[in-house]
């Protein structure tokens, strides 16, 4: 399946600057996106995976190496293996920047986040465009005829190419649980991330019990026998590798008592699903945590519809005046998001009395449902899928 809209994205960037950064959690489709990509690309492509030990040791002098690849692109795959190529890549960018080459000189391929591979380089400011990938949505779905579309199968399975494209609930099972395994015993520890891996395992299946609200750090550390500065940095590590999102909490100047403890989130329907061991969906309808469920995915596809200018929280105060999500938008907008899996949706006074804290210019309630109807108080309901173009169509323009 080509992902039309990443691939037009990815070729834009690659056109426009020396150094592209294509990012994103394991098995979600870089590689397959990038060699599609490179087949389209006007000069000689090179690709070397660093996960190889004999690409590994190519660039053992990394200098000699990079310095063959004059008026082609070079890809480099898992390039968090060798973090110290950065200082290296802006050298070469900049002295072709002399010479007048201007831009598709580096795909750079990484399954762990921008703030983690900027920790330990130095910076490409001005160079480097960072691009994330994330697994499959319910608005690149709906817009590739060739793959299909199923909202309940997406939100079961997950976005994950090789989960949602299964041919049936037990192979995408599976694979899931296959994932999970290697993700936490070859794929971090291999990254040169400390952890201990039982410990690790169950701190990300605990957490799946607390998807959608905020943790005590110190209640986890005492259930799992370890330092609050232990649990942290599991946290931490599992959300600079893609699985996990920390949501910030609503920081403007409100004279209200606050939350001021992230929410988090298993970034994955399917993950979560997994974790919980739930592999049908008849499963998932009878389960307590379908709400907060339903509440993640939703939450996960209007963030990665948005871009960089759109800043997200959410919004609760001691008293329990909520909002699930608030989206500034460039143009000075508040958007308040309450997100409901149940059919006759019904709204809180907190809701309420929160939109009047952040002064909120629109307020919407997304449905499971597909119909689009107002409610008292300015707000509107509409389905996840109208809701998503809905931003396309007003971000696009911005």
């Amino acid at each position: 399946m080509i992902r039309r809209e990443r691939f037009q994205s990815l070729v834009r960037a690659l056109e426009s600057m020396p150094v592209v950064a294509l990012i994103g959690s394991r098995q979600v489709g870089k590689t397959t996106l990038a060699l599609e990509v490179a087949r389209e690309i006007d000069k000689p492509v090179t690709h070397i995976d660093l996960e190889s030990d004999a690409d590994f040791n190519k660039l053992t002098d990394a200098e000699a190496y990079l310095g063959r690849f004059d008026g082609q692109l070079l890809i480099i795959d898992e390039v968090q293996r060798k973090p110290d190529l950065f200082r290296l890549l802006r050298v070469i960018v900049d002295e072709r920047r002399r010479k007048g080459e201007r831009s598709c000189h580096f795909l750079l391929l990484g399954s762990a986040s921008r703030d983690l591979l900027q920790r330990s380089s130095e910076s490409l400011a001005g160079r480097i465009r960072y691009m994330e990938l994330t697994p499959f949505t319910v608005t690149e779905l709906k817009e590739n005829e060739q793959a299909g579309f199923d909202l309940e199968l997406l939100w079961l399975r997950g976005g994950f190419p090789d989960s949602y494209l299964a041919e049936s609930d037990q192979a995408s099972w599976d694979w899931r649980r296959d994932f999970f395994t290697t993700y936490v015993e070859r794929d971090i520890p291999s990254m040169g991330v400390g952890v201990s891996v039982p410990q690790l395992k169950r701190f990300w299946k605990m957490l799946a019990h607390y998807h959608g609200n905020q943790i005590n750090l110190s209640e986890f550390g005492r259930s799992l026998e370890s330092s609050h500065t232990t649990i942290r940095n599991y946290l931490d590590t599992l959300t600079d590798f893609y699985m996990v999102r920390q949501l910030s909490p609503w920081s403007g100047n409100i004279k209200k008592r606050l939350v001021k403890t992230p929410k988090i989130y298993i970034r994955d329907s399917g993950i979560l699903h997994s974790l919980l061991l739930l592999p049908k969906f008849d499963a998932l309808l009878s389960h307590p945590i379908i709400g907060a469920s339903w509440e993640g995915f939703v939450v996960e596809n209007i963030i990665n519809q948005l871009d960089e200018r759109c800043e997200c929280c959410y919004y609760r105060t001691a008293t329990g005046a909520e909002i699930d999500l608030v989206i500034h938008t460039p143009d000075n907008e508040i958007w308040a998001v309450e997100i409901k899996r149940n059919l006759a949706p019904k709204l809180t006074r907190g809701f309420h009395e929160a939109c009047k804290d952040i002064k909120a210019t629109h307020k919407w309630l997304v449905s499971a449902k597909t119909d689009r109807y107002p409610l008292t108080g300015g707000v509107e309901v509409i389905g996840l899928s109208e809701f998503l173009k809905l931003l396309k169509d007003k971000f696009s323009g911005l």
